[in-house]
């Protein structure tokens, strides 16, 4: 058996086509503003101040609060480029 590997045609044209690199941008930047929203919303206590007690070891509650507005940012910008590519998927189909 040889190591080569196997020509295969080139997938950028799919992702041009989906504009993939334009929703992942967007989605993004979407996540990005919703996580700053919330975090400041929260450590500023913009809505007033949180009703719970808790003690938040190592980081305290900043830290914390950074940590989760990051998963928030990541998992907004996933779901936008991924709702934006879906759009885009469906609108391609339909003008076949």
């Amino acid at each position: 058996m040889s190591d080569e590997v196997p020509n295969r045609p080139p997938q950028s044209g799919l992702v041009q086509a989906l504009r993939v690199p334009r929703n992942a941008a967007i989605g993004v930047v979407v996540g990005i503003a919703l996580a700053a929203v919330a975090y400041l919303a929260r450590v500023l206590e913009l809505l007033g101040p949180f009703a719970g007690t808790r003690e938040y070891p190592v980081l305290g509650p900043e830290g914390w609060f950074l940590i989760l507005a990051f998963v928030l940012a990541t998992s907004t910008a996933l779901l936008v480029a991924s709702i934006l590519t879906v759009v885009e998927a469906v609108r391609r189909t339909r003008e076949l």
